[in-house]
């Protein structure tokens, strides 16, 4: 017998050696937590994600999982997508499907057809029939694990060379792969037992492809309502465009550029087109500059470890190049003092909330430079949480361009009474473009908290433990205070480029091995550890000392 402890009840149950999951869950009560509308998709086994066709044979601590958590609701996508896959081959046998990235709150889609022609409304309905049909058909999902020459020849046999040079380049003794019926396919995490246990979707037209629609996260009976993201797509078009100039599709094709000794140059053209792209954006500064309007105030704002503040500064040398002189600070030194922080419902601060920022005084202090008045500005002290005054001042000259980095500095209140016509507004984002393979996409959220985690260690701020328990915290602020100003900027600048992950991994892998297994954060650093693991490591020595990426891993000139 094996004992098995349920954190969602508090209760221990016996069970014969053997027992799934599936049939282990039949006997917790589990409320809420497992409904007919939002079932139990998986279980956190010893803080580690498993499936519900998952054996025990030993005592365990068990989790179960449904689309309200961040490991369900990435099962419940991964298994959606299995079905989109299958369904899209069915009716469109001999296609290359991709799926690209999360935009729009959905997922973006391409069905390369072998005589190149675009899915039609006609062709769309006909693969939301098949999937219908594959999940009225209850068809079980099985994982299977075998040795990596099997794994691929089957692939190879499929026409999957995405996969294959994956599995090639990363050189596992054994690979985990799904079959549902007579289809393989490749996933690097669990799925849901069976197809039936998809509720909630839809299928829609979206630029050149199609968008596989999903339940919203806070209500999972309905589904994530759609939103234009039209700049956000152009950037990604664009990262797409370069990839396939590059000749790089998959993660597959990175590796075996680095093995062939291209590591150098892929990052030397990485931080060329980012330079380009910094460049394009002074100049268009400075076109307006001149102009009419007469910008004089740049808005430059992103999420956490999007890379904010190193971008502040490769522009104001660009900026500089153009004969301005570009003088900057950051929301962050007008924050209100520690005491008058706003709180979260748990009683913690709520670091980032808008009123965080004393936007009244940011927003005197910037109306007084733009009428040319001296400004003593403040510099808030971390350490007492005290904002002070220690005698710094700014004045704007003719030729002078104040840059305010933050992550409210797009937020329309912070600077509504300054003229629409003087401000310029960039987003800065990691919009990830390379995917593990065609049908595996890399979250965005994954490339910054890479970031977060070894820039908070070498820095001795945070630990992994801590950096990994705040962020879900992070990327609901984000959510809510930051992504939605997200297409209203004037540029979007993506901080992302190919060998990022390679170049991290030497750094995050050793930091997240620190984590115990025994704690709640060892899950996620699990899933990192074995995520990092398709990219072939590349040393930091060819990283200029200017990269965004050095205010991370360290070294940076700035």
């Amino acid at each position: 017998m094996v004992k098995v402890f349920c954190k969602n009840t508090g209760t221990f149950k016996e069970f014969q050696e053997g027992t799934t999951l599936l049939d282990a869950l039949k006997e917790f009560d589990l409320g809420e937590t497992d409904s007919q509308s939002n079932p139990v998709l998986a279980a956190i086994v010893n803080n580690v994600v498993q499936g519900l066709r998952f054996k025990l044979y030993n005592n365990k601590d068990v989790e179960f999982v449904n689309y309200r958590s961040y490991s369900g609701r990435g099962v419940y996508t991964r298994s959606l997508c299995f079905i989109f896959t299958r369904a899209a081959n069915d009716v469109f046998p001999g296609s290359r499907i991709f799926l690209r990235r999360p935009i729009s709150k959905g997922y973006f889609c391409a069905v390369v057809k072998p005589d190149g022609s675009d899915v039609s409304q006609e062709g769309l309905e006909r693969i939301k029939a098949r999937m219908n049909e594959l999940i009225a058909a209850d068809l079980p999902l099985y994982r299977l694990e075998v040795q990596a020459s099997e794994a691929i020849k089957t692939f190879s046999r499929a026409g999957r060379t995405d996969v294959v040079r994956l599995i090639e380049t990363t050189q596992p003794v054994y690979v985990n792969y799904y079959k549902m019926g007579n289809t393989c396919d490749y996933y690097y995490n669990t799925l849901v037992p069976s197809t039936s246990y998809i509720k909630l979707w839809d299928l829609r037209k979206y630029r050149n492809g199609l968008l596989l629609m999903v339940p919203d996260r806070h209500h999972p009976d309905q589904l994530a309502p759609f939103f234009e993201q039209p700049k956000t797509f152009d950037v990604f078009a664009e990262n797409i465009r370069w990839n396939a100039i590059m000749k790089l599709d998959n993660v597959g094709d990175v590796n075996v550029a680095c093995q062939n000794g291209r590591a150098s140059e892929l990052i030397q053209v990485a931080e060329a087109l980012q330079e380009k792209k910094i460049v394009q954006i002074a100049e268009e500064i400075d076109r307006r500059f001149h102009s009419d309007s007469k910008v004089r105030l740049v808005l430059i704002t992103g999420p956490t470890s999007s890379g904010k503040t190193t971008f502040c500064k490769r522009l104001s040398v660009q900026l500089k190049c153009c004969g301005l002189h570009p003088i900057s600070f950051s929301t962050d030194d007008y924050f209100v003092n520690r005491l008058d922080t706003p709180k979260l419902p748990d009683g913690n601060y709520d670091f980032d909330n808008f009123d965080t920022v004393d936007h009244v005084a940011l927003q005197k202090d910037i109306l007084k430079l733009l009428d040319g008045e001296t400004v003593q500005v403040p510099e808030y002290n971390f350490v007492t949480g005290i904002r002070e005054y220690n005698g710094k001042t700014l004045k704007l000259e003719e030729d002078t361009v104040l840059l305010v980095e933050g992550i409210h500095a797009l937020n329309p209140r912070l600077t509504d009474q300054v003229p629409a016509s003087v401000k310029f507004s960039i987003f800065i984002n990691t919009i990830t473009s390379i995917s593990l393979d065609d049908h595996n996409c890399i979250p965005t959220s994954d490339n910054r908290l890479l970031r977060r985690i070894v820039r908070d260690y070498n820095k001795g701020a945070f630990g992994p433990r801590e950096t990994i328990s705040n962020w879900p915290n992070v990327r609901r602020a984000e959510v809510k205070w930051i992504y939605p100003f997200q297409e209203y900027a004037d540029v979007l600048f993506n901080s992302a480029y190919l060998v990022e992950f390679a170049v991290l991994r030497p750094h995050a892998e050793q930091i997240l091995r620190t984590i115990p297994k025994n704690c709640p954060e060892y899950c996620e650093a699990h899933r990192l550890l074995g995520f990092l693991e398709y990219f072939n490591p590349v040393s930091d020595k060819d990283v200029p000392a200017t990269s965004l990426l050095r205010g991370f891993i360290g070294g940076s000139s700035f």
